[in-house]
């Protein structure tokens, strides 16, 4: 199939400045409804990545993310939710967005237009073939991206893509191609909506199916979560209440002095040995 920018094509929809805000809304939610049908798709390709990412995390490897615009901040979005949430290092998931912190906020010019720096940003986290590379790319044609995953993939490197177009020259250059074709934006071209929310499904999938299988949860709770704020200690006093049979006071406190569940959890089962 030849490649084709459907996510620059044209709405489905007409005259946006004549519509009422329920009108608006309501075709913003009828879009939207698309987005999971297409992601759904993909779990074989999501299913591929995880299995082969985390037999290299269980070697002492990480997985960098690698995008520009929207999808260099959903990338960064996703690396620094992992360390509250799982108690990981910050240092296991590394977004990389072109044009670095600056451009979280504000644009940095041409900077998905170099082809090198992407890699070189990787060299400077002295990658190697433990770690996994995933390009994040709504239209599929970032050189920032395409550049790195070119590279990386040379020297082993496992590497993935995640675009909203089929057959992209990101695509091309990764192991293993993530494409949810979500079709025209409701604002034509405006791939901060169907085609980032497809993209934030996605890292959600890999990164949180990734640390259930690195054993960072038991049954269904974050046992690993850092103790940030009272809603999240009040969180952990209530699983370990639920798991230990401890009053809430007994379990806060034990949660306090352990400074997790799981090291709480832990610590109070080898004294009742």
């Amino acid at each position: 199939m030849a490649f084709q920018k459907i996510t620059e094509s044209n709405s489905l929809y007409n005259n946006l400045d004549s519509m009422s805000v329920h009108e608006l809304l309501a075709g913003i939610n009828n879009e939207d409804k698309k987005v999971a049908l297409a992601v759904e798709k993909e779990i074989p390709k999501i299913e591929q990545l995880v299995e082969g990412l985390v037999k290299r995390m269980k070697r002492g490897g990480r997985i960098f993310y690698l995008g520009a615009g929207t999808s260099g901040r959903l990338g960064v979005l996703d690396a620094s939710e992992i360390p509250p949430t799982y108690g990981m290092p910050d240092t296991l998931v590394i977004g990389l967005i072109a044009g670095g912190d600056t451009a979280l906020r504000n644009p940095v010019e041409a900077a998905e237009d170099d082809e090198e720096k992407g890699w070189q940003e990787l060299t400077e986290h002295d990658i190697n073939a433990n770690d996994t590379v995933i390009g994040i790319a709504a239209s599929g044609t970032t050189l920032y991206v395409t550049g790195a995953l070119r590279k990386a993939r040379k020297l082993g490197i496992l590497t993935a893509s995640v675009s909203c177009n089929p057959d992209s020259p990101v695509a091309a250059e990764a192991d293993i191609a993530i494409e949810p074709i979500v079709g025209p934006e409701f604002v034509t071209g405006s791939t901060r909506m169907k085609s980032g929310t497809a993209q934030k499904m996605v890292l959600n999938m890999i990164t949180t199916a990734a640390m259930i299988q690195l054993g960072r949860v038991k049954g269904n709770r974050m046992i690993n979560m850092q103790l940030t704020n009272q809603k999240l200690v009040d969180r952990g006093a209530r699983m370990l209440t639920e798991e230990l049979g401890l009053s809430y006071e007994q379990a806060k406190r034990l949660l306090l002095l352990h400074g997790s569940v799981k090291k709480a959890m832990d610590a109070y089962l080898n004294d009742a040995h």
